[in-house]
């Protein structure tokens, strides 16, 4: 928006400022007019006391319930406390004086708690009273907007390291809402000391400075005000002053030198013992091999053979989504695939006991649900976030926006000094204990997530995607350090994750979800070789892959009018027609030519195809063909032919390749030509599960089309 366009806002702002700061200078020519010697100085001084002590215990007895309902309120779904919380706004809303009749109708001499506890107007109490009433509200909305605008995420951190709902309330919540509190408190006081309606209705005497000043106007006249209004617009100025005062924080360079392999995992000191969360062998130095990741796997470690297998039951309802998970794990790193929305959070969640099924009810859905956790020969399940000795990193880390580093890492209940300073050497974080999150780059806020769920002693790990919001070289050196952090924890690494080179890397055996459901579960070399469905295929981003059936001794029908060759041997168990069926080429075993003769044409293992456009995988050009129903790529790379093809191009001189004209290719999308496969490169098994297990071709070819995608 332009300074022109933007003019008439000035304007109109300078209008009401102006119009709010004229009754303060119309006040200065009064100065030397007004009766400064009639002014009753005992009298005024004691109605001062009187408001401002008044006021200060009206404001603690606010603060000491209206923080705690600011923040049920904030933190509520429930119905009866939405109505709660509308009601205790009607204050703001009603005059004054309506407030004090109000007040009368409960605490008056003739009311039953008048009755029961006479005295409590016109007096000291009265005035407190009156003051609490019309000015909570300010607190209570300032608080609940405060809590409200708190991630509740890291309350739920704060449960995982050990801490109650107190601790968490007082340690998290109260430190990080302050500011606004701190703001409803100051304007609670500012409406208690200036409270005139009620207050003159429940308690005339004794005198509050607002009744003062009506009294000493009705007897004295406009001349008596100036020295009233003095102190008054004092304290108001002052305690306006307090309440919007802000520690100006100094902005911190963010120094990140973090893309360098030994500034993200250095030795450390040999002479520290391995616990079950500190690293349990020295770390081999920082070296080129450091980008190897089979030179993780090389170090010595913790023996995975030994990890306490994990027995995950959950039936969970959530509205109209449905989780249902039956998992045995026997690896120490385990990850939780699936897309956006599959459920994968929901059961971190429940693994961490942040999130507990409904409870039971005598119908509906709710009946069955439950979550049972067991690691090893131990139950977790009737155990809260605090006593699972768990880490928990959260997607955006989770880190306490108040604290340091080094607060972060004393945080947690049990939390070693010496575990502590050994994970700060050796995820490079040395030097930063002062910073807090807000002076650190992404890469160093998640080693210190890290850094934090490592330094008390944990059986498990869970790491919700961890790495989504970082750039590329940050993720990959990341995802090399916590490969390297795997190999020397006993503790059992949970990651969950929407992408599959990272549940490759990362562990051993991987949970697929879609939809809450179970697709497949097992070892990551097996999911990947030999997906269960398709969707599993889409899920772990796996090429040329299709559903099929067998419709000869060594063919099987792929759609489309497609029959592939293959060997003899991968399907004699099959025994018909019937058995879903799913095939894989490796992108090497397929060979793409522009034209054969006759004789090849026919050969076996040699099919018609079409060209389409060129396929881009990690910065790689591959070939890609249609063969019937499916799209097939080849790491052939686009453009490159056979001899035949070169030597009846007649646009290229003899001999030379399609590298040296640039790689493209003749034939156009749509353009025919052939693919060799090798019948004993194709790789058959039998399909799993409902969707797969109905073969009519149309469910074959969107299937087909899915794996493709």
């Amino acid at each position: 928006m332009s300074r022109r366009n933007a003019a008439p806002l000035g304007w109109l702002a300078l209008l009401l400022a102006a119009y709010l700061c004229a009754p303060l200078l119309s006040a200065l020519p009064q100065i030397g007019t007004s009766d400064w010697r009639g002014m009753d100085v005992p009298t005024l001084s004691r109605a001062l006391l009187v408001s401002v002590a008044s006021a200060s215990v009206a404001t603690i007895l606010i603060g000491l319930g209206g923080i705690p309902l600011g923040y049920l309120l904030a933190r509520s779904r429930s119905r009866a406390l939405g109505v709660l919380g509308f009601v205790v706004q009607l204050p703001l809303a009603l005059p004054p004086l309506a407030s004090g009749v109000l007040l009368l109708f409960l605490f008056g001499p003739y009311s039953p708690v008048g009755l029961f506890a006479p005295g409590l107007t016109d007096s000291f109490t009265g005035i407190v009273l009156a003051q609490v009433f019309v000015a909570a509200p300010f607190l209570i909305v300032a608080a609940r907007s405060g809590f409200g605008a708190l991630d509740p995420g890291l309350e739920d951190v704060a449960a995982t390291l050990g801490h109650g709902p107190w601790r968490c309330f007082i340690s998290i919540s109260l430190p990080l809402a302050w500011a606004t509190i701190r703001a409803g408190l100051l304007l609670s006081w500012l409406r208690g000391f200036g409270e005139f309606g009620a207050t003159v209705m429940v308690a005339y005497h004794p005198y509050s400075l607002p009744v003062y000043t009506y009294v000493a106007f009705g007897s004295q006249g406009l001349p008596a005000m100036m020295p009233l209004l003095v102190p008054t617009l004092a304290i108001a100025i002052a305690v306006a002053l307090l309440a919007s005062w802000r520690r100006r924080i100094t902005p911190q360079h963010i120094d990140d030198n973090a893309l360098t392999a030994a500034s993200l995992l250095v030795p450390r000191p040999a002479s520290f013992p391995p616990t079950s969360s500190s690293p349990a062998s020295p770390a081999s130095p920082a070296s080129p091999a450091f980008d190897a990741f089979d030179a993780f796997d090389a170090q010595p470690g913790v023996d995975a053979s030994n990890a306490p297998s994990l027995r995950l039951r959950v039936r969970h309802q959530l509205g109209e989504f449905n989780l249902d998970i039956d998992w045995h794990a026997r690896s120490r790193r385990l990850a939780i695939l699936g897309a956006s929305g599959s459920g994968k959070s929901m059961t971190l969640r429940l693994l961490a006991g942040l999130t507990e099924p409904p409870p039971q009810h005598s119908a509906g859905a709710a009946r069955t649900s439950f979550c049972s956790l067991i690691m090893g020969e131990e139950s977790l399940s009737a155990l809260g976030p605090a006593a699972r000795e768990l880490g928990y990193v959260p997607q955006d880390y989770g880190l306490f926006p108040h604290m340091t580093v080094a607060e972060q890492l004393a945080f947690p209940v049990g939390a070693q000094a010496a575990l502590a300073r050994d994970w700060l050497l050796h995820l490079g974080l040395s030097g930063l204990e002062a910073r807090k999150p807000a002076a650190l780059s992404l890469g160093q806020r998640q080693r210190v997530a890290l850094a934090r769920a490592l330094v008390r002693p944990c059986r498990l790990i869970l790491l919700d995607e961890p790495f989504s919001a970082l750039d590329t070289p940050r993720r990959r050196q990341l995802r090399q350090t916590l490969r390297a952090l795997q190999n020397e924890l006993s503790a059992t690494t949970i990651l969950v994750t929407h992408d599959p080179d990272e549940a490759a890397l990362l562990a051993d055996e991987i949970l697929v979800l879609d939809q809450g459901q179970v697709l497949q579960a097992g070892k990551t070399a097996a999911l990947f070789s030999r997906p269960a469905s398709l969707q599993v295929a889409a899920l772990l981003g796996i090429t040329n892959l299709g559903a099929g059936r067998k419709c000869a001794h060594a063919r099987i029908a792929i759609g489309g009018g497609v029959e592939l060759n293959v060997d003899p041997a991968a399907i004699e168990w099959v025994p018909d027609e019937t058995v879903p069926l799913l095939w894989r080429i490796d992108p090497g075993a397929v060979r793409v030519m522009d034209s054969l003769d006759v004789a090849q044409q026919t050969a076996p293992g040699v099919y018609p195809a079409c060209w389409c456009e060129p396929t881009l995988s990690a910065g790689v050009w591959l070939t890609t063909v249609s063969l019937g129903d499916m799209v097939l790529r080849s790491t052939q790379p686009p453009g490159e032919r056979n001899e035949r093809s070169n030597r009846e191009n007649q646009g290229s001189t003899e001999g030379e390749s399609a590298s040296e004209r640039g790689g493209v290719s003749n034939g156009l999308p749509g353009d025919r030509c052939w693919v060799s496969i090798a019948p004993q490169a194709i790789d058959v098994w039998r399909a799993h599960g409902p969707r797969e297990a109905q073969g009519p071709p149309a469910q074959l070819k969107r299937g087909a089309a899915a794996s493709a995608a």
